[in-house]
């Protein structure tokens, strides 16, 4: 039986541009989570959101489903990769002055065990390990709301100086 979901989105460049360069990166991202700003397209694709943020420490949640799914019936890699990468960015984001931002340069995961939509909903949580000048380290665990363990992971995000268009 053919499945169907719809997705729809703000645009994001209007958030983007009156707001990333003009507060600090944990106002934006309070702003998100508030409702105030729209989150990332990102977000209603995959279906993930943020659940706290403070500075320094960021925690996303989404609920697994099927049409997150890879040929083996569980939950693909990319999509467990892309929860843990949106909190630990995040987390390093919470630690920005206005007029800053970070992205992602390197990731690795390390995949516990496999994830269906009967896991319920997953957490990611992530803090800084380092930030320094131009770039940060960070660290991040998935797990379900029992603590289970399903994966964790490390990344470097470039630290860089915004401006508004």
């Amino acid at each position: 039986m053919k499945r169907k979901r719809t997705i729809s989105w703000e645009d994001p460049e209007i958030s983007k541009r009156e707001a990333l360069a003009s507060i600090s990166g944990l106002d934006y991202l309070k702003k998100i989570k508030e409702g105030i700003l729209s989150p990332p397209p990102v977000a209603g694709l995959i279906g993930y959101r943020i659940l706290q943020v403070e500075e320094g420490h960021a925690v996303f949640e989404m609920n697994p489903a099927e049409y997150h799914y890879n040929p083996f019936a569980t939950v693909h890699g990319g999509i467990l990769s892309t929860l843990l990468d949106t909190a630990m960015t995040a987390s390093v984001l919470s630690t920005l002055p206005k007029g800053f931002s970070c992205s992602t340069v390197e990731i690795k995961v390390n995949f516990i065990r496999s994830v269906t939509d009967e896991t319920e909903v997953l957490r990611s949580e992530a803090r800084p390990i380092h930030i320094g000048k131009t770039l940060a380290t960070v660290e991040g665990q998935l797990r379900d709301k029992k603590g289970e363990l399903y994966a964790h992971g490390t990344s470097t995000c470039s630290i860089f100086r915004i401006g508004v268009a």
